[in-house]
């Protein structure tokens, strides 16, 4: 299975640089994080009563479930790169995310073991930004088409 990466798509990076809305620049900044590896910026990001609809299993709290899926990321990926392809600010700080994933998987990560393959999956995640933070996230990831990638 091989996604197209959409070359006008524009970087997570790129987003946080030019997004027209504090709303749009803070849900674009969640993918920083995972592209850097920057597991100490989650308390810059995310609210501390940040509310998970799809919380990590096993993790106490929504923060700590945040710094897992990085530290996974970083961990299990180099060259990570998401491209923001599609977002839309909706009203009362809502902010809807259409993401994609690049990356080469070279170490175990979601119990994966490292593949050295290069991977693309895509994302939607529902974020409502309050004073500059993420306090309310609803996240759906295309998990089978990393598994399949990785796998095959």
């Amino acid at each position: 299975m091989t996604l197209t990466i959409d070359p006008q798509a524009n970087t997570a990076a790129e987003m946080v640089r030019t997004a027209p809305t504090t709303a749009l620049r803070v849900a674009s900044r969640n993918y920083e994080l995972y592209d850097t590896g920057n597991v100490a910026a989650v308390d810059e990001v995310f609210a501390p009563d940040l509310i998970d609809h799809n919380p990590v299993p096993g993790v106490p709290n929504a923060l700590d479930g945040m710094r897992y899926l990085i530290r996974e990321v970083r961990d299990g990926f180099t060259d990570t790169q998401h491209r923001i392809l599609f977002q839309q600010e909706l009203s009362d700080g809502w902010v809807v995310n259409h993401w994609q994933m690049t990356a080469v998987h070279t170490g175990d990560a979601f119990g994966l073991p490292a593949s050295g393959k290069p991977v693309a999956f895509n994302g939607t995640d529902i974020v409502r930004v309050v004073d500059g933070k993420i306090a309310e996230i609803y996240h759906v990831e295309e998990l089978l088409q990393l598994t399949m990638q990785v796998k095959a």
